[in-house]
């Protein structure tokens, strides 16, 4: 699958699986919501939660976006990844809302619950997407 294909899809299909690696090498999966920055895939997060521990330890992930049914089409994409803290994330945050949940009814109780939060943003750079082939 071509890369602006997977990037596509996730603008249109939000909801997603991200697999991370623990310490012990076994992987970790988490709900999130997926939305695309350009070239990359973004997650927002918090700064104390276990994948973010996971990616700060090894900077990898693979996701897994579906459609809202469920069974149908989806997409993984997987690559390295960067965690962007807060002040330099809140920029991103926005626009990660707006992709995913349209217009916040007050921005600046927004920014003051991604500071509370202690809110990252997760940036993915794809290296590799699929599926390729059906099996």
């Amino acid at each position: 699958m071509e890369l602006h294909e997977a990037l596509k899809f996730i603008t249109q299909h939000h909801r997603a699986v991200l697999a991370t690696t623990r310490r012990d090498g076994n992987p970790q999966l988490s709900l999130v919501a997926a939305a695309v920055d350009g070239n990359t895939v973004v997650v927002s997060t918090r700064e104390t939660a276990n994948k973010t521990k996971n990616l700060q330890r090894r900077p990898r992930a693979s996701l897994l976006a579906f459609t809202d049914a469920f069974y149908g089409d989806w997409v993984q994409v997987e690559g390295a990844v960067e965690v962007v803290p807060l002040p330099e994330a809140m920029d991103g945050l926005i626009a990660y809302y707006r992709q995913v949940a349209g217009e916040h009814p007050d921005w600046d109780e927004y920014r003051a619950a991604m500071e509370r939060e202690r809110r990252v943003l997760l940036r993915i750079t794809i290296e590799r997407a699929g599926p390729d082939t059906a099996g």
